[in-house]
């Protein structure tokens, strides 16, 4: 039987505290129309992301992707640092 793997879900948001030990926080904005009234409506969502090098700072864009547990709310890691903030 050939295994096929499943692509891992991946979000891009900005890193909003890094006051942990190789975790961030990363708040995930989204804009979807509003089913009845047609209107755009803005939702956000915080994940715990592992980083593991301590390499980002507050404010900076970050894609994450989706990984095994590695804490109680921990479920996202790292992939890259898309924009470093200023």
């Amino acid at each position: 039987m050939s295994e096929i793997k499943k692509s891992k879900k991946t979000r891009t948001g900005s890193v909003v505290s890094n006051r942990m030990e190789k975790s961030v926080v990363v708040k995930v904005e989204r804009k979807f129309r509003h089913k009845l009234y047609g209107k755009f409506v803005k939702t956000s969502v915080k994940y715990l992301a592992d980083d593991p090098e301590n390499s980002c700072n507050v404010g900076d864009t970050v894609m994450i992707e989706e990984c095994r547990p590695l804490s109680k709310r921990k479920r996202w890691r790292v992939r890259t640092i898309l924009e470093q903030a200023v």
